[in-house]
């Protein structure tokens, strides 16, 4: 297991605001009683960039961010099982273009909804646990893979409906899996973590036949031939708790627990010992009232700068690429006081939204400075 070394110490953020960029409320809406778990915008498709999803209790819905704060609802889905609660959702497409929506949450089944005809593409059964996080390859976007909490990741095709990888097993984690994400650049690299504290890194390469099987296979989906990756490639101690969103930056990872910080690192592989190596910390992004657990940043298509709300309503903006890390902003309104589960940025920072606790979504814009 990794360990910090000593003489590196991060470099720590200042909580005071830069006013690079000022954000005003331009929207607010209360979308039910039951709490929201995650919004995200559609980055899949340059079309849609100002298209968004949220999820909360059975209900996956999508709206489009309009001029001047308006926020229009483009469609809504109530999943047929009324105790059913998402917690995740992301979009991803199938091998023609056509947009889809893949949630999941409490009862373990993912719905893959084609958002182009408004029908269920594909309902994926394989986990054993509740889905605590599902994200889409950026490169690939048909495959996605997904968080658990029965201690497993794994890697599906939405075209086909196959679970391609179970990342699980002897190396695997051994409480839930609570977040998830593909690298950036390096097709068969991702990278999870969870309630048994750690951050794990994976290796889809020696599998990626497997992959690619996935797509041409015309058999029924549960006779695949699914593989068990037992083995993550490294393992991180970075945090004592918690760990419950980690995100790549290039080759860094960016990851928070529930010490009021996110945390950017650089994991050092030993070049012979798999699993084994040093977790070098770079920087830490203070995050005030942020000591709850299931409180997830997002950032920009370009990774300049991630948003993040706390369980007293309020958001800071932190630039991600300077070093001592920049708060950008601090946004907090009078009557936003509920924890913030997720928020998302547009793909060029310019809105930023976030779902709470009490069933609302606010929408904040950048304020034109002359």
């Amino acid at each position: 297991m990794s360990k910090v070394q000593l003489g590196c110490e991060p470099v720590i953020g200042s909580l005071t605001p830069s006013k690079k960029r000022e954000y005003r409320v331009t929207n607010r809406l209360q979308e039910g009683k039951r709490p929201i778990y995650a919004v995200v915008f559609n980055f899949i498709d340059a079309r849609y960039f100002n298209v968004f999803a949220t999820v909360g209790g059975n209900r996956v819905t999508v709206y489009q961010c309009l001029e001047g704060g308006v926020i229009a609802v483009l469609q809504s889905y109530i999943d047929e099982d009324k105790d059913e609660s998402f917690y995740t959702v992301s979009w991803a497409c199938n091998i023609d273009g056509a947009p889809l929506l893949v949630a999941g949450g409490l009862n373990g089944v993912m719905r893959v909804i084609d958002a182009s005809n408004e029908k269920i593409h594909k309902s994926l059964v394989g986990h054993g646990d509740s889905i605590n996080e599902i994200r889409t390859q950026p490169l690939k976007p048909s495959l996605v893979i997904s968080a658990s909490k029965d201690e497993s990741v794994r890697l599906w095709n939405v075209q086909t409906g196959i679970c391609i990888l179970i990342f699980a097993g002897s190396g695997g984690h051994r409480n839930e899996v609570l977040s998830v994400d593909f690298h950036p650049s390096d097709i068969y690299r991702i990278a999870s973590c969870g309630m048994d504290n750690t951050v794990k890194i994976w290796s889809m390469k020696e599998f990626w036949t497997y992959v690619e099987k996935s797509f041409t296979w015309t058999d029924l989906p549960s006779k695949f031939p699914t593989k068990y990756v037992q083995f993550p490639i490294f393992i991180a101690s970075v945090h004592s708790n918690y760990v419950d969103c980690n995100k790549w930056l290039g080759d860094f990872i960016l990851s928070k627990s529930v010490d009021n910080e996110i945390v950017l690192w650089e994991p050092k592989m030993k070049e012979n010992s798999p699993g084994e190596g040093s977790a070098d910390i770079l920087q830490k992004y203070p995050v005030p009232e942020c000591d709850i657990w299931f409180i997830k940043f997002s950032c920009d298509l370009h990774y300049n700068a991630a948003a993040i709300g706390n369980r007293e309503g309020k958001i800071y903006v932190w630039e991600l690429q300077s070093s001592p890390p920049v708060l950008i902003a601090r946004l907090s309104h009078v009557q936003s006081k509920s924890p913030i589960r997720q928020t998302a940025m547009s793909y060029d920072g310019s809105t930023i939204l976030s779902c709470c606790e009490d069933g609302t979504i606010w929408r904040w814009d950048t304020v034109a400075t002359s």
